[in-house]
């Protein structure tokens, strides 16, 4: 740890209004101990990853915060972004998620949890009796001031919280990054891009985990079925199938049918940012890399300050030649 003058001005700080929408937003992607921290100048990126197999990312855009600034060294300025770690580390996700409840922090109902056609969903767009949005001060209660700061590298990260009257600093220890890279998914590879709302495929998710599956399948077609999930479980089979209506599926590109199976516990980690997301992008490349990114609105007391993308990405079993798409013949891509 380098030592940092009193004077010397933070290499970022950023002031939030909802301490709530930072904590649903992390609570997303929190299964796994410790979150990989990147600060560029449009916004934080919190990655969690496990095994290499998943990954998830948050990122919470700079239009979050009422007010922030990310002012790297001079020596890093001229440098490449990506080859850049100075703003760069591990925290305790953990650690994050308690310090930003110390305050208390009401969880929210599955929000679709209620079939009333008046519900307008996450944007907050009912009536005024209506069901609340996830973000919306009704449910999370009081808002309270967030403000974050970061000296330099390897010192802590400091989180101050300020909410009726009372204010706590809690100083985060910071770690070395341990991995750089994404998972990959390759853009210009796609084997599918549907987009959908994300009520319909945690529902899916929902159902065929009744069946306590070790594995989850997904067949897109550019034929009937077009959209398939489906699984086998200690208690049976079931699969779940979309057709190509286009109020289902706002956007389906399948080129030619393609089946790809994957580890199902890992795709039920993503089923909270599911649940509180207005809508899904599903896409899937040549090797069977799947993306799931979810598009959150977020409110804070009814005004729409943003909206923030959550991103799972999940490696995919593979099957070995001349065996078929069965689960039990598949071995985990490493």
């Amino acid at each position: 740890m380098n030592p940092v003058p009193n004077n010397a001005t933070p290499l970022f700080t950023a002031v939030s209004g909802s301490v709530r929408h930072l904590f649903q937003l992390l609570k997303c992607i929190n299964f796994a101990t410790k979150a990989q921290v990147r600060i560029t100048p449009e916004g934080l990126r919190f990655t969690v990853e496990e095994s290499r197999v998943v990954q998830g990312i948050a990122f919470l855009e700079k239009s979050l915060f009422t007010s922030y600034s990310y002012a790297p060294p001079a020596s890093s300025q001229a440098e490449d972004d990506e080859a850049d770690d100075t703003a760069v580390f591990q925290i305790s996700l953990a650690a994050l998620l308690e310090t930003l409840q110390i305050f208390g922090v009401n969880e929210i109902k599955d929000r679709w949890a209620s079939r009333d056609p008046a519900y307008g969903g996450i944007t907050g767009a009912i009536g005024r009796g209506g069901r609340p949005a996830a973000f919306e001060n009704r449910v999370l209660g009081t808002t309270g001031v967030c403000r974050l700061s970061y000296a330099a590298k390897g010192e802590p990260l400091c989180v101050v919280l300020e909410e009726a009257g009372f204010t706590t600093t809690c100083e985060m220890v910071t770690y070395e990054p341990e991995y750089q890279e994404e998972i990959p998914l390759q853009r210009d590879a796609l084997t599918l891009k549907i987009i959908m709302r994300s009520n319909w495929l945690h529902d899916a998710v929902n159902e065929l985990s009744s069946t306590a599956p070790s594995r989850l399948t997904i067949a897109a077609s550019p034929s009937a079925p077009y959209l398939v999930l489906s699984c086998n479980g200690p208690l049976g089979s079931a699969a779940v199938e979309f057709s190509k209506d286009q109020q289902l599926l706002e956007t389906f590109q399948v080129p030619k049918r393609t089946v790809n199976t994957y580890k199902h516990s890992l795709i039920k980690a993503a089923t909270r940012a599911m649940s509180i997301a207005s809508k899904v992008s599903i896409r899937g490349d040549e090797q069977g890399v799947l993306s799931l990114q979810f598009m959150i609105e977020v409110e804070v007391e009814g005004v729409r300050v943003g909206v923030s993308f959550v991103d799972f990405r999940f490696v995919p079993f593979l099957s070995e030649e001349g065996e078929d798409d069965s689960e039990s013949n598949n071995d985990e891509r490493s």
